[in-house]
């Protein structure tokens, strides 16, 4: 997500929609979602290798925050 210091043009135009169409009146903040699957378990190494790939790789920190990694699993 957009760090909280910088402009997000995109969320305030989404809230303004959100207020104009009758749904409230929230703040958005606009940003993007990877979703990365694996074969083995959501142990505590595959979680810490995801969370540095989502720091290090995925976003870039001048500008972004990782909100957080979340476990999802799969119905069998």
């Amino acid at each position: 997500m957009p760090k909280a210091e910088l402009l997000d043009p995109q969320g305030k135009a989404v809230a303004a929609a959100l207020e104009r169409t009758g749904h409230g009146t929230f703040g958005v903040r606009v940003g993007k979602r990877f979703e990365i699957t694996s074969d083995g378990p959501a142990d505590a190494a595959t979680l810490a290798a995801v969370e540095a790939i989502a720091r290090d790789v995925l976003s870039n920190g001048v500008i972004e925050d990782v909100v957080g990694v979340h476990v999802v699993e799969e119905a069998r």
